[in-house]
């Protein structure tokens, strides 16, 4: 007689609990506990968490979830704001906000499919408005791209034009003393820009050796990026990041420079750094890659990334600090403990902030709330739309192949759910919780069985037979424990799919590739899915089990 192993065991006992139907608890409830020390944010559209207060202060983040590198600009009373999209597109979404905390999605800006997109720049030169952008097509080496609209509120941006800075990112742009145009990039280094902006006219140089942080300090690297630049007063001051911009919670920081001229010569600012995290006990991590910005009523402010304390999974989320200008013409953040809410900016109005992510799956959503991780120049072949559904014709062998569509959120605690119709006897569809191929979970479905998957990987001996073609699934992540449920009746009853999954691991510095988790939907084999009614909320953080 075969000995059984306790492995075997195990198997058994968690096959049995994936098929186990869900008890006692309606659809919907919840029994979750909050923990008197977790922060309060504002609750806005579908209870996702928001800066506002609404009595005068604000808490950080003011934009939750993964939005690294933050480039700001303020037109006239209008602040607009993007970010670094990295394999997401469409990407470069393009914010819109009156009064700097509360913000609200316009559109993406960049529709063409040029591989990661890191640090741009957002800038304004007469009417025109542009993004320089850098960008590694087809993992051939990075380059420097520019667009351009006349409308941004609601206009199309250009095709991408390639600049040929080659082997360089993190492009600023500065308009010199002598009325010329210029692009700083990492290193620091600078180089010449034609009138009109969409071409060189110069060569690369040296512009900048930055200040370094003594030795011993405990940071990533050195790596200075993300040059931003500003006249007052007579002087050019340039922001930079330095200290690796993940690693060490200690790491990243943001120092500043000035100048009479933009050839130099450059003084150090006796304050560096002006922001970084000192101890991992903060409550952001990574501080850095900072724009000054003047706010409405003529008060300063610095716009930078930071990752939240415990939820690198979320990714780098945006900052706000006040900023003082001193008596000897430096300026100093002046935020104190981030842990705390701070006063608004004062002048401004307040608008829309943030926007549902339950609903269908229309055209505009895509873009700002969906996107496709990683895809093909025609991965957008595979979407057809019936009306609020979408039907996504099935990519790859598994979830790691399939350029699944992802949606980004900022809640530490949420609960996402979709309907889906399987449409063929051999397509699987089914949802994730998703970083990258190296690093998901989900569950999926196929014509007869439930599919777990974990670590990245399908497990087959948790396979369950079932019959599949019409059904809802839903996902609960509760501070890095992962939930999922299914149901084939739509949704009156729920079976409790038997394994959480702990997801606190799955960021940066474990996997790379400066992402953030994100709810995904994929779909492999052979014919499609339809997918219909998605349905977000933030639910209250458990703390207890």
């Amino acid at each position: 007689m075969p000995m059984t192993t306790r492995r075997d065991l195990f198997k058994a006992m968690a096959v049995g609990a994936l098929a186990a139907p869900l008890q006692g608890i309606a659809a919907g409830a919840s029994t979750d506990t909050c923990s008197s020390r977790t922060p309060t944010w504002g609750r806005g559209i579908e209870g996702q968490r928001k800066a506002d207060l609404g009595d005068g202060t604000y808490r950080n983040p003011i934009i939750a979830g993964d939005h690294p590198d933050p480039t700001i600009l303020k037109d006239g009373d209008d602040y607009y704001m993007t970010f670094s999209s990295f394999l997401s597109y469409p990407g470069l979404v393009l914010w819109h906000s009156t009064d700097l905390v509360n913000w609200a999605p316009i559109g993406p800006a960049l529709h063409t499919h040029l591989g990661d997109i890191w640090a741009v720049d957002l800038c304004k030169h007469g009417d025109r408005y542009f993004i320089y952008l850098p960008a590694n097509p087809g993992d051939k080496g990075w380059k420097i791209f520019v667009t351009w609209t006349d409308d941004i509120r609601g206009g199309a941006w250009s095709d991408p034009i390639d600049l040929g800075i080659d082997n360089v990112i993190d492009p600023g742009h500065v308009v010199g003393e002598d009325g010329r145009r210029y692009l700083f990039v990492n290193g620091i280094r600078k180089i010449r820009l034609r009138d009109d902006g969409l071409a060189t006219d110069g060569e690369l140089e040296d512009a900048y050796q930055p200040w370094r942080y003594p030795e011993h300090w405990i940071a990533e690297n050195f790596a200075p990026e993300g040059p931003k630049l500003l006249w007052r007063e007579g002087w050019l001051y340039l922001v930079t990041a330095v200290g690796g911009t993940a690693g060490p919670a200690t790491g990243h920081m943001v120092i500043a420079a000035r100048a009479r001229s933009v050839h130099g010569p450059w003084e150090h600012c006796p304050r560096n750094p002006l922001v970084r995290t000192q101890s991992a006990d903060e409550p952001w991590w990574s501080r850095g890659h900072a724009t000054l910005v003047e706010g409405p009523a003529g008060d300063w402010w610095m716009v930078y990334h930071g990752y939240e304390h415990g939820f690198r999974t979320l990714g780098r989320q945006a900052l706000l600090e006040p900023v003082e200008w001193t008596d000897d013409g430096w300026f100093r953040a002046t935020g104190g403990d981030l842990s705390k809410p701070l006063r608004k900016p004062a002048g401004g109005k307040a608008g829309a902030a943030g926007f549902a992510l339950s609903g269908g799956f229309e055209a505009e959503r895509f873009g700002v709330q969906w996107c496709f991780h990683q895809p093909g120049p025609d991965e957008e072949r595979r979407i057809a739309r019936d009306g609020d559904a979408l039907i996504l014709a099935a990519s790859g062998t598994s979830p790691a192949n399939s350029a699944p569509l992802v949606c980004l959120v900022g809640d530490r605690a949420y609960q996402v759910e979709v309907a889906m119709e399987l449409d063929g006897n051999d397509i699987e569809a089914g949802l994730l919780l998703y970083y990258n191929p190296k690093a998901f979970i989900g569950l999926g479905f196929a014509a007869d069985t439930v599919k777990t998957y974990q670590y990245a990987e399908e497990l087959p001996w948790a396979r369950v037979p079932r019959k599949n073609r019409n059904l809802r699934v839903r996902m609960t992540n509760n501070a890095h424990v992962v939930t999922f449920e299914h149901s084939h009746d739509d949704g009156r009853t729920w079976t409790l799919h038997g394994t959480r999954m702990e997801v606190s691991g799955m960021h940066h510095n474990v996997f790379g590739g400066f992402l953030s988790l994100r709810a995904g939907l994929y779909a492999v084999g052979k014919g499609a899915v339809r997918l219909r009614d998605f349905r977000y909320r933030a639910v209250a953080e458990s703390v207890s089990g």
